[in-house]
């Protein structure tokens, strides 16, 4: 029973449940702590950001309450995004770290990274970004304020710059981009954990830390001694790109870090002219290696120039272009990514 109100009736609850479930396909699943009675007005509240399918569900539920000939006449849908239990102790006002990773380099890591932050934000969370990137940081260009420096007001946490609401750190604004960062592995770890730590973040609901290739020493850094909630891996179609994205999952499988699924990059190329789909770095790769670990596809984006100017130019696509295709696959992206890490938050409560 979803609720203890006597207007509501058994069948009611049943059938507001299936619209939920089906709606956002996902198993039977008790939705009652996401609900609430506000006089005649159905309030649900959920654990996960998905603004953009607010209007799309409420039209739906109420449909299903004009059925029931219910006397409850409005539905609000709000977001309050729950925190996921960690191996480590978790950081103060960031509720949840999602690591974006890979096996190897050059597969849009990075800007799956800022992209899948902007798009969370649209979705109606907090978001902010952690490069993790010690020797070769982006995140600064890829925002377009590389130039600034981050302030503290109190001498021992720095502020996070902003960038259109989203918040962000990097060493990148504290090494000049002419100089090389050459630290031994446990210098860089140290310093990655200080980007972490003694950075003053405001509240936020998702913290995504762009990794760097490989599984050395700030992977294992990060994934031991940092309270990462789940990790998302990016790979292209290519054999090559599968192999090392393979270890990239066995190392989280590892070290006990649920990863919540595969984003696959470059899974195809639109032909400008005549909108013919080429997959010019082979077919199905993603799929397969998601099977293989019993994972869900979160997300098939194409090789795409815009990706690439918009990551050069520093002008994120979610606020230049919102309703273009590749603007509302990144929100898809989002919206799976944050169903993926309640859905496995909620299995282990």
């Amino acid at each position: 029973m979803f609720f203890k109100s006597k207007s509501i009736s058994e069948s009611l609850s049943q059938n507001i449940q299936l619209c939920l479930t089906t709606f956002f396909n996902l198993p039977d699943i008790d939705f009652s702590r996401c609900f609430a009675l506000d006089n005649n007005t159905l309030v649900l509240t959920l654990p996960f950001a998905a603004k953009q399918q607010h209007l799309a569900l409420k039209q739906q539920l109420e449909a299903v309450l004009l059925a029931d000939k219910s006397a409850i006449k409005q539905v609000v849908i709000q977001t309050s995004v729950t925190s996921s239990p960690t191996l480590v102790t978790g950081i103060a006002n960031v509720k949840n770290i999602i690591a974006v990773a890979s096996g190897k380099g050059g597969v849009g890591k990075s800007t799956t990274t800022v992209n899948l932050a902007f798009a969370l934000q649209a979705e109606g969370a907090k978001v902010g970004i952690l490069d993790a990137d010690i020797y070769g940081p982006s995140i600064p260009l890829m925002l377009g304020n590389a130039e600034l420096k981050p302030t503290s007001e109190d001498q021992k946490r720095v502020d996070p710059l902003a960038v259109h609401g989203v918040v962000a750190t990097s060493i990148g604004y504290f090494v000049p981009a002419e100089n090389a960062t050459v630290w031994r592995g446990p210098m860089a770890s140290k310093a990655l954990l200080q980007l972490l730590n003694e950075t003053n973040w405001p509240e936020l609901d998702y913290l995504i830390v762009d990794m760097p290739p490989g599984t050395g020493d700030i992977q294992l850094t990060l994934a031991q001694q940092m309270p990462v909630s789940a990790a998302v891996i990016v790979t292209t179609p290519q054999d090559l790109a599968l192999a090392d994205a393979t270890k990239g999952i066995a190392m989280f499988n590892k070290v006990k870090v649920p990863v919540l699924g595969i984003v696959e990059n470059m899974s195809f190329h639109v032909c400008s002219q005549c909108g013919h789909h080429e997959a010019i770095f082979a077919e199905h790769g993603a799929e397969k290696l998601a099977a293989a670990f019993t994972l869900p596809l979160l997300g098939q984006l194409p090789l795409d120039i815009k990706i690439r100017q918009h990551a050069d130019g520093g002008k994120p696509l979610q606020l230049s272009e919102p309703q273009h295709a590749l603007s509302l696959a990144y929100q898809q992206l989002a919206r799976e990514t944050a169903k993926a890490l309640w859905l496995k938050s909620f299995n282990q409560v």
